[in-house]
């Protein structure tokens, strides 16, 4: 063997040690050509003395010759390079598989569930004596949510109703009254056809008796008698006709009595109308379905108008897309719409396109950009697009504010990964 080959200032010195196994120093060479080529050279040799390392003998090969390495890897191991080339024209296939079925779709991660949640509250104060729900329930439209005293309101509503009993009388009685009336006018007339027949006959007397005197076959006293008679009668006759229209009048009157009388108990009906409209709304209930949020109220509370007793979420929701407003150049009402929503990731809703908002988001703000001040700087604007589902899930709770991906299909065209589906 070899003791350790030690190189002082790159003068390489060998000892040879005695032992049973010695092999000549010269079949060393390549080893101790290698060890001169690391040791550091002599301040006064060229460095083209040093002898070069296998690798850098392998750079410096010609070209030719690593291309015959290559050649010759592929000889040895060619089921290694054959796999190689197959997942390589796999990957360049899927690729174009991937953009060709992708660039049929627009998707967005700016998008959320939206719906037209409100807050209910009462419109009269009281005291609340039920509340039948609670939070997060579903309730159909008409269930109740809350429960108002509701004592004050039905005495009210009494006191409305004896109103409009007592409108209802007064003009039942103006109406007889009217009937009386129409009576004494009959008994008027007859009246005033008697005086006017008396009349004729003191008319027809005093003729007579006034030809007699005239005459001397009568006495001036008789003449005179029935004269007088005649103005009687006349006077009669006046008082008649008089008594006749005075009938006549107080007709006239009753009937302005009972217009006042009919709109006393309009009025009296618009009290207890408002006066059950009253008792109703101590009932508060659900105008549609949905599901009850953020509930306030409880009972022993005492309501005033206007104050919030829980939110609801109707059922009827969509997605809210912010788009950029370079996506919407292909995208139309109704195009379909693939939903996933992040709370349910394992569940895929369809929908579709209902409508594009005409102007951006940014238009319709508190405080819209104004891009006629100052220094610009374009910037990719989006557009909200609304998206109704078609399928929407009854078994899990979505509401407002949910977080959605939208994939909306641009191009309805198959593309080759379709067609490749079908025929597979």
């Amino acid at each position: 063997m070899f003791k350790d080959d030690v190189l002082e200032r790159g003068e390489p010195a060998l000892q040879e040690v005695e032992s049973p196994h010695f092999v000549p120093a010269s079949s060393y060479r390549p080893a101790k050509q290698e060890i001169e080529a690391l040791a550091p050279l002599r301040p006064n040799s060229p460095a083209a003395e040093r002898p070069e390392l296998p690798a850098q003998a392998e750079e410096k090969r010609p070209e030719a010759s690593r291309k015959g390495r290559r050649n010759g890897l592929l000889r040895r191991r060619p089921v290694v390079s054959a796999i190689g080339a197959m997942l390589l024209a796999s990957a360049l296939g899927g690729g174009y598989l991937y953009l060709d079925y992708a660039r049929r779709f627009q998707s967005t991660d700016d998008a959320f569930i939206a719906a037209r949640q409100s807050a209910l509250a009462p419109k009269v104060s009281g005291y609340i004596i039920a509340v039948p729900v609670t939070d997060n329930e579903h309730v159909a439209a008409g269930d109740v949510l809350a429960r108002i005293d509701d004592r004050d309101y039905r005495i009210a509503l009494d006191q409305a109703e004896a109103q409009v009993a007592a409108g209802q009388a007064s003009i039942e009685n103006i109406d007889a009254q009217l009937q009386v009336q129409q009576a004494q006018i009959s008994a008027n007339e007859a009246q005033v056809e008697q005086a006017q027949a008396a009349l004729v006959f003191a008319e027809q007397q005093n003729a007579r008796y006034q030809d007699l005197a005239q005459k001397g076959s009568g006495t001036i006293q008789n003449a005179q008698q029935y004269s007088s008679q005649l103005r009687q009668q006349q006077a009669a006759l006046a008082s008649a006709q008089a008594t006749l229209k005075l009938a006549h009048r107080q007709v006239e009157a009753l009937k302005a009595q009972r217009n006042n009388a009919v709109a006393s108990l309009a009025q009296a009906k618009a009290q207890r109308d408002q006066a059950q409209l009253n008792l109703s709304y101590t009932t508060v209930t659900a105008a549609q379905p949905g599901r009850v949020v953020n509930l306030s109220a409880a009972v022993g509370q005492f309501a005033q108008p206007g104050t919030n007793l829980t939110m609801f979420v109707p059922d009827q929701i969509w997605v809210t897309a912010n788009f950029k407003e370079i996506q919407l150049d292909r995208m139309r009402p109704g195009e379909p719409v693939t939903l996933a929503i992040d709370a349910y990731p394992e569940r895929a809703i369809r929908g579709h396109v209902d409508s594009v908002q005409p102007g951006s988001g940014t238009a319709f703000s508190l405080l819209p950009a104004q891009n006629a001040t100052g220094n610009y700087v374009k910037i990719v604007q989006r557009v909200p697009v609304k998206i109704v589902m078609d399928d929407p899930p009854a078994d899990v709770a979505l509401g407002p504010g949910m977080s959605v991906v939208p994939t909306v299909r641009i191009d309805p065209t198959a593309s080759l990964f379709d067609r490749l589906r079908g025929w597979l």
